[in-house]
Order: structure tokens, then C-alpha cells, then sequence
């Protein structure tokens, strides 16, 4: 199996060093049956267009079923010597199908064929991480039904700012990872682009029939140059790009998840099955599967930046620097896979302390807006109204008081408008259901914003 497939030009055997050094195996193997689905494709393309016989091509593609089985069934060996999977599943083939076995790269080089295997790699698991995504989805809208009523408090500057649900909280998340999925989507209009044909770079002097092998292998259309064909990393990048963003709005989760479960904020309670303890403090109950999807996100970035580091300074068309594409690349897939499938094992298992939630929204002056807007209804001014309620704020603060403890004398002293109505107007429920703009926080507005989620995952 030593022998390489492209030694005729050398007079010297490659040094084990550089065999160590150069080899991919490691790394590409994964790409087996990718690269044997588009080598039975070629091989019957080429049998279609009479550039081999039907019977060379029947050989060809029981060779490489059996090549296939051989690997999954773990009775394969691989080298550093054939450096890559495609010369392994080259080498492996001609010793059961003989020479029939050497015409399959007819009209192929490995830079379209790695194109090839990179591209349906990409769209399968693709379409498995929207997948992925969709059901964390229905989790969140379930969770936010299961929660709809819940009061919390929303924050900017992670500051208690106005009271919000629970459930329009978590359909937040739902938006971002709606986003994803769409993202994910478009991409696949990127992936789906059928490179084989282009061979080295210049395409070949066969008469390939490249739409046929369009159709064998289910791509929507064939790529236009061959240059760009087996140059074109864009579509990895993209998907990696995307798998970045997804990645931080998990970790923005994750620090929520971090922080809400802490003694500090209490407002929920990570299951038992989802939590670790410390070796030295035996009352510790550690968010660590948060902790790490949050950690992991360093890892998914830090890929972007690899694969974008390595592209951006690559004459055309292939360079074997390219090489270095797959290890960011299958990385972000297991990573992101990983995280998509942690958190919808770990949200339905969530307990929400709806009371320590309600308690937190008492304190911290978040009707501070409401008694404003409720001067602006009176008929003053907002900017007149903002001074007065902070005016308000501050006296409050003196007194050791939230604005709804004062009284209508204390409101007085700083606007005559202000009457008795304003204690209901500053009540919790009343500011949440007073919220009834499209994508606000009201109980209404919410409860139509999961039925519609949940007519999305019907239709």
C-alpha cells in the first residue's frame, strides 16, 4: 500500500518525515463515505459516456462498496504513506479490483474531489444542525408556554430596568436561533454546487458529462469555473461563520443560565443530571455544562479565524495549504453539534423560582418609566416626566422605599398631577400588560407570539 499513486515523475522515495508531515489521515478519514459516493458517481458517469465499459464501471463501484464496508467495519488499515483518504480508497480499491481500479480518476484530480467531498460533507451536516436547531427551537417555545405568566426582571447594563415574562425572555432566544436556522439555510445554496469535472483546474480533455454526475449526487447546479471550483473554501468559511453566531447566542445563554442559577440571582434551578460538584467543597452545584458551551464558543470563533487566516493570501487555484481546512472545519461541526444537543436535553429539565423572580421585580425601581408615562398621560412632557420620576427616585432612595411604598403626599412634592390611580398603574401586572406593542412583553402579545412559533413547526 506504499507505492504512491503519483511516483512516476520521482527517482527518490518520500522521506517518512515528510510522509509524517504531509499525511491527513488523521483528519480526512472522515470523509470515507463522501468520497466513495462521489467516486461510484464518477465511475458511472464515465461508463455513460464510453470513456470506460459498464463492466469496468460494475467493478469499480463493487470495489468501492466493499472498500466501504471494509472501513466501517474497522478492518481497514491507514498509513501516513498514502497521505490522504482518497489515495487510501484509491489504493485500497486496486488491490480488489485490479486494473480496472486505475481508470477511475480518469478526467478527476484530488482538487476537485476534495472540493467534492468538502461540499456534501458540509450540506449533510447542515441540514442535520438545522435540524438541531429547530428542535431546540420547539424546546424554547415549549418551555415559554410551560412559563407564559412567569415575571422576571429585564436588564440592560445587567441592571434590574423594567419587569418582562419569563417566556418573552426565552422567546428572545427563540428569535436568535430562528435566525440561525435561516442562516443555515441560505447556505446551503453556497454548499450545493457540484465541483467535479473541474479536475486539476482546467477542466479536462474527456467529454465529462458533469450534469449527469449533477444528477447522481442530488447538487442543484454545477459549478461555472474550474479555476474557482477548486479554489473556493467561501462556502467553509460561510458555514463556520454561521456556526460562530450560533455559538454566541448559546454562550449568551449560557451566561444566563450562569448567572440565574446562582445564590445571587436564584431565579432557576439546572437539574441535578446537568450540574457537577467540586472536589474540596461539598455544597457546590456547579452550571459547568454552561460553563463549557460558553467555553466552547472561544473555540468555534477561534476556528473562523483559522480557516479565514488561511485563505486570505492564497494565489490560485489549489495550494496545499488548503489542507489545513478540514481540522477547523469538522471541529465547529462536532462542536456545535454537541452544544445544540446539550441544551435541549438540559432547558426541560430547568425549574424556574417563579416567586424569587416576582420578589426581584419589587425592587430596584423598575416602574421608574411607568410613573412617567403615566405623567406623559396626564399630560406632561416626557422629558418633564423623566426628571420628575428620577426626582421621585431619588427621594425614594433617601427614605429607604420603592417608588409604590411612597405616598400621594410624597408623589406631590414633585408634580400635582400625580393621584391615588398611580399605586395600580405602578403595579407589576399593570406594566407588563400595558406592554402591548407588536414584540412587546405583554401577557396577549406573548401568548400570540408562541401560538404563531408554534404554527411555524406545523406547517
Amino acid at each position: 500500500m506504499a507505492e504512491k499513486l503519483w511516483d512516476g515523475r520521482f527517482s527518490a522515495g518520500t522521506d517518512k518525515l515528510v510522509e509524517k508531515f504531509t499525511s491527513s489521515i488523521d483528519v480526512d478519514k472522515k470523509l470515507y463515505a463522501h468520497d466513495i459516493k462521489g467516486s461510484i458517481a464518477h465511475a458511472k458517469m464515465l461508463a455513460h459516456e464510453s470513456i470506460i465499459t459498464y463492466d469496468e464501471a460494475d467493478i469499480i463501484v463493487k470495489g468501492l462498496e466493499n472498500v466501504k464496508k471494509d472501513i466501517e467495519d474497522k478492518n481497514f488499515v491507514f498509513s501516513d504513506s498514502l497521505e490522504d483518504i482518497h489515495m487510501h480508497i484509491e489504493s485500497a480499491l486496486a488491490e480488489k479490483s485490479g486494473d480496472a481500479a486505475r481508470k477511475l480518476h480518469t478526467g478527476r484530480s484530488r482538487n476537485d474531489q476534495v472540493a467534492l467531498d468538502i461540499r456534501l460533507y458540509i450540506i449533510a451536516e447542515t441540514k442535520k444542525i438545522i435540524q438541531s436547531l429547530e428542535t431546540l427551537q420547539k424546546i424554547l417555545v415549549n418551555t415559554a408556554k410551560k412559563y407564559i405568566d412567569v415575571v422576571m426582571p429585564g436588564y440592560t447594563h445587567l441592571q434590574r430596568a423594567q419587569p418582562v415574562l419569563f417566556s418573552h425572555h426565552l422567546m428572545a432566544y427563540y428569535e436568535m436561533f430562528k435566525r440561525d436556522a435561516d442562516r443555515f439555510k441560505d447556505s446551503l445554496k453556497r454548499s450545493d454546487v457540484m465541483p467535479l469535472g473541474a479536475a486539476a483546474l482546467a477542466g479536462t480533455t474527456y467529454p465529462l458529462n458533469r450534469e449527469y454526475t449533477r444528477k447522481l449526487l442530488g447538487f442543484s447546479k454545477i459549478s461555472d469555473n474550474s479555476m474557482d471550483s477548486v479554489a473556493d473554501r467561501d462556502f467553509a468559511m460561510e458555514f463556520i461563520s454561521h456556526a460562530s453566531i450560533c455559538m454566541i447566542h448559546l454562550s449568551r445563554l449560557s451566561e444566563e443560565f450562569v448567572l440565574w442559577s446562582s445564590s445571587e440571582f436564584a431565579f432557576i434551578t439546572i437539574s441535578d443530571a446537568f450540574t457537577t460538584g467540586s472536589s474540596i467543597m461539598p455544597q457546590k452545584k456547579n452550571p459547568d455544562v454552561s460553563e463549557l458551551v460558553r467555553g466552547k464558543t472561544a473555540r468555534v470563533v477561534g476556528n473562523l479565524m483559522a480557516i479565514i487566516t488561511l485563505m486570505k493570501s492564497l494565489p490560485m487555484t489549489y495550494n496545499r495549504d488548503m489542507q489545513e481546512d478540514k481540522e477547523p472545519l469538522f471541529d465547529t461541526v462536532d462542536t456545535l453539534k454537541a452544544c445544540l444537543e446539550i441544551y435541549a436535553a438540559m432547558i426541560p429539565n430547568i425549574e424556574v423560582n417563579r416567586s424569587v423572580m416576582y420578589s426581584a421585580c419589587e425592587h430596584g425601581f423598575l416602574n421608574a418609566t411607568d410613573l412617567a408615562d403615566y405623567l406623559v398621560g396626564k399630560g406632561m412632557p416626557f422629558r418633564q416626566a423623566h426628571s420628575v420620576s428620577g426626582k421621585a427616585v431619588a427621594y425614594a432612595l433617601g427614605k429607604g422605599k420603592e417608588l409604590h411604598e411612597l405616598s400621594v403626599d410624597d408623589f406631590r412634592q414633585f408634580s400635582d398631577l400625580i393621584d391615588a390611580d398611580v399605586f395600580d398603574y405602578l403595579s407589576i401586572e399593570k406594566m407588563i400588560s400595558r406592554r402591548i406593542t407588536h414584540g412587546g412583553t405583554g401577557y396577549e402579545t406573548v401568548k400570540k407570539a408562541v401560538e404563531k412559533a408554534e404554527k411555524d413547526f406545523k406547517q
